[in-house]
C-alpha cells in the first residue's frame, strides 16, 4: 500500500540517491513550485545525493542550466540525465545509421543545438529525411495540425526517433500535449518508432551506473513514465500528486484518486505519495 509522507526528510535516509524529475515536479516550466527550491537545499546540506532524469529532448547541459536559472543552486545535483542526451550519445556512437533528420521541435533552434557535435544533418523538407527527429512540441500543438507529416512519413517508412515519450507536460495555466503523443499517434498507424527516455528500462539503468547504486527513490508525477520505470529498475518510487494529475486530485479521496489512476494507466502504485516535493 503507498504509504503517505509529510516530507522526503522522511525517507531521504533510506536511499543512496533521489532521483528527480523535471516537469510537473521542481517546476512548471515557468517556476519552481513553492517549497521545491528550499527543500534541495536541505536535502543537499544535510549531505544527501541528488540526480535529475528528465524526458527532455535536449541534452543535458541545456536542462541543468535551466534548472538553475529557476532558482535551483549549482551543485545541488551530481548528475542530469535526459533522454535526448541518451539519442545524442547514441548517434556519437555510431549507433544509429540514419544521418539526414527531419526535426520536430519545441522552439526553432532547439534542433540544431542540440546536434551539435554530430555527423549529422537536419532538413526543412521530410521529403528529404532519412528519419524524423521527435524532440519537442510548440505549446498549443494538436496532433491533426500533424497528420500531414505522419502520412508523408509512413509513406516513406521513416522511423521516429523520439526523446521525450511523455504524452502530456504540466504548464503554469495547464496541461500541453507533448511529443510522445505525436509519436505513440505515428506508432498506431504503423510507424516505426523508437522511443528515449522513461519508462524504457535503459535510461534508469544509465543513471544507475553513474551513481553506482540501485537503492534508489524516483520522484514523479507520471505513473506510466516516472513510477513504472523506477519499478522495472528495482528503485522506490514517490508520486507528486500536484503536478501531471493535480487536477484529479482536487476532488475526492486521494487514495481513491490513486486507486483509479492506477487501474486506468494499467501501472502499479507507487511507494510513496505526497502533493508537492517539502
Amino acid at each position: 500500500m503507498t504509504r503517505v509522507i509529510d516530507t522526503l526528510l522522511d525517507v531521504a535516509s533510506d536511499y543512496d540517491a533521489i532521483v528527480f524529475d523535471q516537469w510537473g515536479v521542481l517546476h512548471n516550466g515557468s517556476t519552481p513550485y513553492s517549497g521545491a527550491v528550499d527543500c534541495l537545499r536541505t536535502l543537499h546540506r544535510k549531505g544527501h545525493r541528488m540526480a535529475v532524469l528528465s524526458n527532455s529532448g535536449k541534452r543535458s547541459n541545456p536542462n541543468a542550466g535551466r534548472i538553475q536559472a529557476m532558482g535551483f543552486d549549482a551543485g545541488l545535483f551530481e548528475y542530469v540525465m535526459t533522454s535526448g542526451e541518451a539519442l545524442w550519445t547514441e548517434i556519437a556512437a555510431g549507433q544509429i545509421r540514419e544521418t539526414v533528420f527531419f526535426a520536430v521541435e519545441r522552439s526553432v533552434g532547439d534542433a540544431t543545438s542540440w546536434a551539435q557535435g554530430l555527423d549529422i544533418s537536419l532538413c526543412d523538407n521530410i521529403d528529404g529525411a532519412d528519419a524524423i527527429l521527435l524532440m519537442g512540441l510548440p505549446d498549443g500543438s494538436q496532433i491533426e495540425a500533424w497528420k500531414g507529416i505522419l502520412d508523408t512519413a509512413l509513406s516513406k517508412d521513416l522511423p521516429v526517433f523520439c526523446t521525450n515519450p511523455d504524452r502530456s507536460s504540466p504548464r503554469a495555466d495547464g496541461l500541453v500535449l507533448s511529443p510522445g503523443a505525436l509519436a505513440f499517434a505515428y506508432k498506431d498507424m504503423g510507424g516505426r518508432v523508437r522511443f528515449y527516455g522513461k519508462p524504457h528500462l535503459p535510461v534508469f539503468e544509465t543513471l544507475q551506473d553513474v551513481l553506482g547504486s540501485k537503492q534508489l527513490l524516483m520522484v514523479g508525477d507520471s505513473l506510466e513514465h516516472d513510477i513504472a520505470g523506477a519499478q522495472s529498475a528495482g528503485w522506490d518510487s514517490l508520486l507528486i500528486e500536484g503536478g501531471l494529475y493535480a487536477d484529479a486530485f482536487e476532488t475526492g479521496d486521494a487514495e481513491t484518486t490513486l486507486a483509479v489512476l492506477v487501474a486506468e494507466k494499467k501501472t502499479r502504485a507507487p511507494t510513496f505519495r505526497m502533493r508537492q516535493i517539502r
